[in-house]
């Protein structure tokens, strides 16, 4: 999940006496996995696993994260809540790139478990834009300028379900991003004024800076109830969950 922000983490060092024959079956299976829907479903839910591993690029010890998470929050009173909040005290926080591929390709999974968990867990979504990404910040100031209308929701759903059509590019997407926000219905002259409010950018620094302080290295990464969680598998998280409802 990168010097500082990478959007993915190193591989784990191969052993140096892995016999060969085994690396080439391992790419042979690889290459075989393209299954359609299968192949979208299995990348969606390994790369969220994959970037959200501890990896070698993490800068600070346990120690440091520790004294960090003591000072800034998982969660702010200005963090956007995504969906109907929780009625339990369980939340799950994703700081997030718009533009990350692994963000985008673990978006369907996290909206299943925003329909799995309706009314038990609070999702909450924060800003982390990874500045080798050219319109990720374009793309979180987009989404601040939609929450101050009320509509952080349509705008988060619209960057993702829309990502293959404009990340990775080099010009700014902008005014692509005030073309969805007049499709989305938003008042332009305000979505205009806002998105040139230095306090918007502001409030996607501030989200980025505490990400930065509680440990995140890279997106997405989440937190369950404040903890960062070190997942190894889908089963990880749900259990994770599970086990924070007291199922």
């Amino acid at each position: 999940m990168n010097t500082q922000r990478n959007s993915a983490r190193q591989n784990p060092p191969r052993s140096a006496d892995r016999p060969a024959a085994a690396k080439k079956r391992t790419g042979r299976t690889t290459l075989w996995i393209n299954v359609g829907a299968v192949l979208a479903f299995v990348l969606a839910v390994v790369v969220i696993f994959l970037v959200t591993r501890p990896g070698s690029s993490g800068s600070g010890s346990a120690d440091s994260d520790s004294a960090a998470a003591s000072v800034v929050e998982a969660v702010r009173e200005d963090s956007h809540v995504v969906g109907e909040p929780g009625t339990g005290d369980v939340t799950l926080v994703e700081f997030l790139d718009f533009e990350c591929e692994a963000c985008g390709a673990a978006f369907p999974f996290v909206e299943s478990l925003r329909e799995k968990y309706a009314g038990d867990v609070t999702f909450v979504a924060r800003y982390f834009p990874i500045p080798s990404h050219k319109n990720a910040l374009n793309a979180a100031i987009a989404a601040e300028s939609a929450a101050r209308q009320g509509k952080f929701d349509e705008m988060y759903v619209m960057l993702f379900e829309t990502q293959k059509e404009w990340a990775e590019q080099q010009d700014s997407k902008a005014e692509l991003f005030r073309q969805y926000a007049e499709e989305l219905g938003l008042d332009l002259t305000k979505y205009d004024a806002d998105v040139a409010d230095p306090t918007t950018e502001e409030r996607v620094r501030s989200d980025q800076e505490d990400g930065t302080a509680l440990g995140v290295a890279g997106t997405p990464t989440f937190f369950l109830n404040g903890e960062r969680l070190e997942l190894q598998s889908a089963d990880d998280l749900v259990s994770a969950i599970d086990a924070a409802l007291g199922r």
